[in-house]
């Protein structure tokens, strides 16, 4: 893939950027943040408005630490296209590490009304909800995603846990129960069930 997309890199600007925005994520994929930040450039310098590209050079700049420089090529990457998912999964991932909670829900709302079966936005959704210390709103996120990937042994187990922590102990042994059954090595799920049982 590599090879084949550096065959492109000659040609116009709009195929040099394409090509570079895919090399870039590859790089980025292999962990090779140098590549992939020199192929991120390339494509950004080739075709600014390409939101691919700017998302990407987005993703490299968070992996090197700088969220709030990473948020602002999300938010440019959504100024030339107010649809791309990825650029708007990734600004509410900045907000969120950035601890501006208000804005990071406002993204993950907007993404869940446009994907709104995607489990990794439930999930975000949920974390949030966890975050803001509203338990409810967080198991309702999560009943939600268990719709859509029941067998999710993680998300099983943050269920029961809630639950335990509302006092509600039969919907969290249902739930640890449920991950346990999908993921029987988790200690965690395993010392609790057996907590219980000796209550």
């Amino acid at each position: 893939a590599l090879e084949t997309l550096k065959m492109f890199e000659k040609k116009d600007s709009r195929v040099k950027s394409a090509a570079a925005t895919n090399l870039s994520f590859l790089y980025y994929l292999g962990n090779e943040l140098e590549q992939a930040t020199n192929y991120a450039d390339l494509a950004v310098n080739s075709d600014r408005y390409n939101p691919a590209a700017l998302t990407n050079k987005g993703n490299t700049v968070f992996a090197n630490g700088d969220c709030e420089k990473a948020a602002e090529f999300y938010k440019e990457a959504l100024r030339n296209d107010s649809l791309c998912t990825e650029a708007l999964y990734n600004l509410g991932l900045a907000y969120k590490k950035l601890n501006r909670i208000d804005e990071a829900l406002d993204c993950f709302l907007k993404l869940h009304a446009i994907l709104p079966n995607s489990a990794q936005v439930l999930y975000q959704l949920a974390s949030i909800y966890q975050i803001m210390e509203d338990p409810n709103q967080a198991i309702e996120w999560l009943l939600q995603l268990i719709s859509v990937v029941p067998t999710d042994p993680h998300v099983l187990s943050k269920l029961g846990n809630l639950y335990d922590n509302e006092g509600d102990k039969s919907q969290a042994f249902h739930y640890y129960c449920e991950s346990y059954r999908y993921f029987p090595s988790n200690i965690e799920v395993i010392e609790w069930l057996g907590a219980y049982y000796i209550d």
